[in-house]
């Protein structure tokens, strides 16, 4: 080691010195670095394209993929009945609401109690072996850490009447329940690590903002952007086409529970003008699809004209963008110039089509791109709703405090899309802001710009171009998290042709079972073959159809198995989760979830099917992992604080 303390050094040191003062206590941390560096890594989950579907995801998490049964079965064994293993699991995934459940059934009494809390003891022992006691401590609900901890670590027999006296004193104290709910949210944070999320929290579920607020409590949480997080993060930066897609996605899954209960978005000047410039208009293209609760006839007809009215406006802004980007490569996507409203057709590529609807009651067909004066007003009274919508913008600001476009993380190189490919052995390049730029040059350059939007959209004006950059993500033909040649929304709206429907996807889609192409994406992110591998969603995986996760020898992994239920007709499951533990990598292949309540009145349980990918012959040591990495480090410091206090640099207090 270099005996050598520059003046930067040094400065540096010093502050670490407010931290530990002297030797002593430098040498102790150390000493605890070290041994944490010798743990079994911690178990991570990834998950992918929840699409608000909170339930599901809740439920997933709770059971933290079929683990929690997996533990229970471990402890316990052939001791105890199926259905007590079923209770128990049940509990643990929905305490006070089984509880209640329970003492409306007159279930529950004081021997329930004390047989209870014991089991759930013994499954919080055993998840929390693997840890070291700090951290222990550290995941323990507040309220009850002491007596957590005590119960954890007094199993001697000679101490089990202490043991029995605590349990005896939580059943008197009437603090049961409570206890019950926080040694299971115990358990359940230790058996999730780490969260990763590759991307698609909003959109079709009605759920988005239950599933936001989950992650924001998730105790240690990153995310990959997917395209229809983009949309949602633009909208709250104000940006007009952003909230007019958003609008128009909720509407057309009949979803403004989210918009205007959750998020407190007002959509009256919507409405009015809807009522106002297409009550005659019959608009069948526009009838809500995947209507998920009970509607009356009349609110499905007001729905499917606030679609249409806002489906227009989408139309037009679209327009004036593409106009303004040429660099997108994107004028084949103008459409509302191509119409002859006339006759009620429209042209592309030199074919003529008719057109399912077309009452165009706000378009000026000599300057159809143009926003009628209504649109203008309701456009710019939604902008204020949505950059004044308090818990949008808390949510918002947390996509983009903990995603990003990409993460590497232990060895994993995690997006939520593709990497544009022109060949085989070559990236899609873009064109942007002049320059030529392709695969994580790409992903840097697109993140860094939504993130200056972010940051100064109380400054950036209509003008700002670098805006256009969230729209062009959610659709463009080089976005990694899209990934397809157009969006053809316009034509599913308004040509029964299908063919015009297609959307081709990039070549990076066909490439990825080639070990040779996941080399060359992984390299470019500065990583090893051997070592690493990709992690997707965006594309779910038609299981029913014999499609695979696992690709390219295990080097790429595609884990969106369908948890939005729009898509669990085409995938044939009910989605996947990613598990990599200190001893195995596997993906859990999950069936369909009924319902919350089903599930705590009756436990059942998602039936999951395990895929081991990889096993490890000596467990992953902490010491291996990026956390490791940042540990070793933190020892280095220390190292040289205790050679400056060695030294009389720094003087010992």
């Amino acid at each position: 080691m270099d005996n050598t303390i520059t003046k930067e050094e040094l400065k540096f040191l010093q502050l670490l010195a407010k931290q530990f003062p002297n030797i002593q206590s430098a040498s102790t941390e150390i000493i605890n670095l070290e041994a944490i560096l010798l743990l079994p890594k911690g178990t991570e989950h990834f998950v992918t394209d929840i699409h608000g579907e909170y339930e599901t995801f809740y439920h997933i998490l709770s059971n933290a993929s079929g683990s929690v049964k997996r533990k229970i079965e471990e402890v316990f064994g052939s001791s105890i009945k199926k259905s007590e293993k079923n209770q128990l699991a049940t509990l643990i995934y929905y305490p006070l609401e089984k509880i209640n459940i329970l003492t409306n059934q007159g279930e529950i009494d004081r021997e329930w109690y004390i047989i209870t809390l014991n089991r759930l003891v013994e499954v919080a022992r055993e998840v929390a072996m693997k840890y070291t006691r700090s951290k222990v401590r550290k995941a323990m609900p507040k309220d009850y850490a002491y007596i957590i901890d005590e119960l954890l670590n007094e199993s001697s027999i000679d101490k089990a009447s202490y043991f029995d006296s605590i349990i005896k004193s939580i059943i008197e104290l009437n603090r049961a329940d409570y206890f019950i709910e926080s040694i299971s949210e115990f358990i359940k944070r230790l058996l999730i690590d780490r969260l990763h999320i590759i991307g698609d929290i909003f959109d079709r579920g009605t759920k988005a903002e239950k599933v936001m607020e989950t992650i924001v409590n998730h105790h240690s949480v990153d995310i990959q952007w997917g395209n229809h997080d983009i949309i949602w993060m633009g909208a709250a930066c104000g940006i007009e086409i952003n909230i007019a897609e958003v609008i128009r996605l909720t509407a057309r899954y009949a979803n403004f529970d989210t918009l205007e209960d959750d998020y407190g978005i007002n959509l009256m000047p919507l409405i009015s003008f809807a009522l106002s410039q297409y009550e005659a208009d019959p608009a069948t293209a526009f009838i809500p699809k995947s209507i998920q609760k009970e509607y009356l006839e009349a609110d499905i007809r007001l729905l499917t004209l606030i679609h249409k009215a806002i489906s227009v406006i989408c139309f037009k802004l679209e327009g004036q963008l593409i106009q303004r980007n040429p660099s997108f490569n994107m004028e084949h996507r103008l459409m509302l110039d191509k119409i002859d409203y006339e006759k009620g057709t429209i042209t592309l590529e030199g074919k003529t089509y008719p057109l399912i609807d077309s009452f165009f009651p706000t378009i000026d067909p000599n300057d159809p791109y143009k926003l009628t004066k209504e649109e203008e007003m309701v456009m710019s009274k939604l902008k204020l709703s949505f950059l004044n919508a308090e818990k949008l913008q808390e949510h918002i600001s947390f996509l983009f405090s903990k995603g990003s476009m990409y993460l590497i993380y232990n060895d994993n190189l995690m997006y939520h899309g593709c990497m544009p490919m022109l060949s085989e052995k070559e990236f899609k390049s873009f064109n942007f802001q002049g320059a030529q730029v392709k695969g994580r040059e790409l992903c840097e350059c697109f993140e860094n710009t939504i993130r200056a939007v972010w940051l100064n959209k109380d400054k950036c004006n209509v003008e700002c171009f670098d805006r256009d950059y969230f729209w062009y993500l959610w659709c463009g033909e080089c976005s990694p998290i899209y990934g397809k040649d157009k969006m053809a929304t316009f034509e599913r709206y308004f040509i029964e042709d299908k063919s015009t429907h297609k959307e081709n996807q990039n070549l990076y889609y066909k490439l990825r079972n080639d070990e040779n192409v996941c080399s060359l994406i992984l390299n470019d992110f500065g990583l090893d073959i051997k070592t690493s591998r990709i992690i997707n969603g965006h594309v779910p995986v038609k299981v029913i159809k014999g499609e695979n996760p696992v690709m390219a020898n295990g080097r790429l992994l595609v884990i969106d198995g369908g948890m939005s239920r729009p898509y669990q007709k085409e995938t044939g499951i009910g989605g996947y989760t990613l598990v990599y533990s200190s001893t195995r990598l596997v993906i859990a292949s999950h069936e369909p979830f009924s319902s919350r309540q089903e599930s705590i009145e009756k436990e059942t349980d998602i039936i999951s099917s395990l895929h081991l990918i990889e096993t490890q012959q000596s467990p992953i040591l902490v010491g291996n992992t990026d956390i490791g990495k940042d540990l070793k480090n933190q020892i280095q410091d220390l190292k040289r604080l205790i050679l400056s206090f060695n030294k009389g640099l720094i003087i010992e207090k």
